[in-house]
């Protein structure tokens, strides 16, 4: 029998979105004893970064968790049950990514151009992707929302159309979808267990 491998790259970008794929993930990976993750993200580097970050060294951290601006943002606007709330998820999250670690990567992609053009960070995940045989592409996306968003695409969209290698886009996670995440499931099945 062979050792089969379904690779998933995981497009992360530090958003909210991006967050939302990484939790629904999980629970991939949870479920999938063959998935193999990749954890992707895409920097930009000015010419004196780029022989300094060639030599760089990947750390083995979850690097999915939101922008420290985004996060301030959370913390200081919610209430303490929505603060909370998003603790325990970040919590489950790196605890099955930690408990995968042999089945998780991790690679940051380094352009030496602008990533302010969507095609520029398109082509390097689309690249990636194709060149290491990934059987399936997942990011985070908010939706066409705005103007720019129908007239010009997100980046999401975009790679959807591009890519030649299935993509799933995960929106906001529902919060049954939550719920049921962040629940144990020991206690699940002692209730089951007692009815």
């Amino acid at each position: 029998m062979t050792d089969f491998k379904f690779k998933v790259l995981l497009y992360s970008d530090g958003s909210h979105q991006a967050f939302s794929a990484a939790v629904y993930t999980a629970t991939l990976l949870q479920n999938m004893p063959t998935m193999h993750l990749t954890i992707v993200q895409v920097h930009e580097l000015d010419n004196d970064e780029v022989a300094m970050r060639r030599k760089y060294s990947w750390i083995d951290t979850w690097p999915v968790s939101p922008t420290s601006e985004w996060m301030k943002h959370v913390l200081d606007e919610s209430d303490t049950e929505t603060t909370s709330e998003y603790h325990k998820i970040l919590t489950k999250t790196n605890g099955i990514y930690l408990k995968n670690g042999r089945r998780v990567n991790h690679q940051k992609l380094y352009s030496e151009t602008s990533l302010t053009e969507i095609s520029d960070t398109v082509d390097m995940i689309l690249d990636y992707a194709n060149k290491n045989a990934f059987n399936l592409i997942v990011m985070g996306t908010r939706g066409l929302s705005s103007l720019k968003g129908l007239i010009f695409g997100s980046l999401a969209h975009t790679v959807l159309n591009r890519s030649i290698i299935p993509v799933l886009l995960i929106k906001k996670l529902p919060q049954n979808f939550i719920d049921d995440y962040l629940s144990d499931p020991d206690s699940k099945a002692n209730i089951q267990k007692n009815r």
